[in-house]
């Protein structure tokens, strides 16, 4: 399972690797650090989407060890560098799946597009293999395509879902997958959600409807929120909003695989002050590992 982890973390990673850490990782290839590295070095975080806030206060950090630890060799900054991206990606601890309740619900938001479906068929075969019993949910009724989807993953990698008409109730769909659950000694339900923005169609009274659903019930719960990686800023901008308003308690960063500046990482990362619990590293269904910081960086920075 590590191998596993490792080798699907730098595969996803290949891009961004080759595109911007590589350079980044030659530039501590200097005897000596000078002034002028220290710009290099900000220009080519920044323009691999790493985000100028994050930037700065990344170089701030190491600027900080340099003088205070007396490094004055390349690789003993590049090692600090690296070691300051762990630590911020690690600020704050991960939150692992809870499980001390009988039942767990995790519900699953992002814009349309973001690989949202996508990722909860993964997550259910990837829980199904470590022999836990899977129930989804079709809670986003607003689009019959997206019930449709949903029900055809479900049909691929072998679990149930329970799913109502187009338009109807979101909130009837999660009550009726939970008892679903307890009458079929499920583990798992896993929510997929509408995928429109926050100021539409009241969706975060939707969002907070459900999950008052699963509160009642006494189950633990969390609240995923999945990112597509190649809208970059962009897709920060929009997280932002479902973070401020659905309980978000944790990232999904989907198509890394699919973009040449996944510094895009640690910008969500420090920007939304939340946990990245998975990453998608393909399109197969077996294409999601739980994300750890140490291989990340090691990844990027792999020679």
């Amino acid at each position: 399972m590590l191998f596993d982890l490792k080798k699907k973390t730098e595969q996803s990673l290949v891009r961004s690797r080759e595109s911007w850490f590589s350079k980044v990782a030659r530039l501590f290839d200097r005897n000596h650090i000078e002034n002028e590295t220290w710009d290099e070095l900000e220009e080519l975080l920044i323009s691999a989407d790493v985000g100028v806030e994050t930037v700065e206060k990344l170089i701030k950090k190491v600027k900080s060890r340099v003088a205070a630890e007396k490094l004055s060799t390349g690789e003993e900054v590049r090692d600090a560098l690296q070691e300051e991206m762990i630590a911020l990606l690690n600020a704050n601890g991960q939150q692992p799946i809870a499980q001390n309740k009988s039942i767990h619900v995790i519900l699953v938001v992002g814009v349309n597009g973001s690989g949202k479906t996508t990722t909860i068929a993964k997550l259910a075969n990837s829980l199904k293999r470590d022999d836990r019993k899977v129930i989804l949910a079709a809670a986003d009724t607003f689009r019959a395509a997206a019930i449709d989807q949903l029900k055809l993953w479900a049909e691929r990698i072998g679990v149930d879902v329970i799913a109502h008409q187009p338009n109807a109730d979101p909130g009837a769909v999660v009550f009726d997958a939970i008892q679903a659950a307890q009458s079929r000694n499920a583990q798992i339900v896993i929510i997929d959600t509408a995928g429109r923005l926050h100021t539409k169609f009241n969706l975060m009274e939707e969002l907070k409807k459900i999950k008052r659903i699963a509160t009642r019930e006494d189950m633990s719960q969390e609240a995923l929120l999945v990112i597509d990686a190649t809208t970059g800023q962009n897709g920060l901008v929009q997280a932002k909003h479902f973070a401020e308003s659905a309980g978000i308690t944790g990232i999904v960063l989907t198509k890394l695989d699919g973009t040449a500046k996944g510094g895009i990482v640690l910008a969500i990362r420090d920007q939304l002050s939340l946990p990245i619990v998975y990453i998608g590293t393909g399109e197969g269904v077996d294409d999601i590992v739980p994300f750890d910081s140490k291989t990340f960086v090691e990844a990027i920075f792999a020679s």
